[in-house]
């Protein structure tokens, strides 16, 4: 497990290879050390001046995951809501231990785990609705055209067998969360980015022994 007094370092810079890709993602443990194309920093300027209310970053991977977590807890990893759903992605605990993570207080002090579990997680819902995004993308449900990354950011809200029930019945059965997010809510807003970077992945997990040797090697 990751030691608490490593992962609350700031400003460290964290590269984790997934064995499906062979690109690295580069983590931040803040966003005053970011590389130059993950605009997080120019995009909080842009919204302290109340010219956007959203980040841009692109209709790639990094678009879509800050854009989700804007909407989730305003790209904050510290935060933990009056349901108890942590971090900059909002998980639930039995969503974290889908993907091997049982430590909630680590989970919470980590920004690498975070984005490891953002991953694993729709690597995971990504498999269980493999069938779903090549039978319904390009189609319209309840009004909504069916993207594959509306799917999955509808699972992230509601989990994908919620999302399968939605898009089975037709918009039929949907899924509303405490705050009134529906999963068409989700669809639309979350539609048209690029998500072929996450690979379906029935067992994905966080690897958390690489976690803390990429950090080791980072700061030796």
């Amino acid at each position: 497990m990751i030691k608490l007094t490593t992962v609350a370092v700031l400003g460290a810079v964290l590269f984790l290879s997934f064995s499906t890709k062979k690109e690295a993602i580069r983590l931040v443990a803040s966003t005053d050390n970011l590389p130059d194309y993950y605009t997080v920093k120019s995009s909080q300027e842009l919204l302290a001046q109340r010219k956007i209310n959203y980040p841009i970053l692109g209709k790639g991977y990094l678009g879509f995951k800050e854009a989700l977590a804007f909407k989730e807890s305003g790209g904050d990893y510290s935060v933990i809501n009056q349901f108890g759903y942590l971090g900059k992605y909002q998980f639930g605990s039995g969503t974290l231990e889908l993907v091997g993570v049982y430590d909630s207080l680590g989970f919470l002090n980590s920004p690498a785990m975070q984005e490891a579990a953002f991953y694993a997680n729709a690597s995971r819902n990504k498999w269980i609705l493999r069938r779903e995004i090549k039978n319904y993308v390009g189609k319209k449900v309840n009004q909504v055209l069916v993207t594959e990354s509306g799917i999955l950011a509808a699972a992230h809200l509601a989990g994908p067998g919620n999302v399968k029930k939605f898009l089975r019945s037709q918009g039929k059965n949907s899924f509303s969360d405490a705050f009134g997010s529906s999963i068409s809510f989700y669809m639309k807003k979350f539609a048209g980015y690029d998500t072929s970077f996450i690979e379906p992945n029935r067992k994905a997990k966080v690897d958390l022994k690489q976690l803390d040797a990429d950090f080791t090697a980072y700061i030796n």
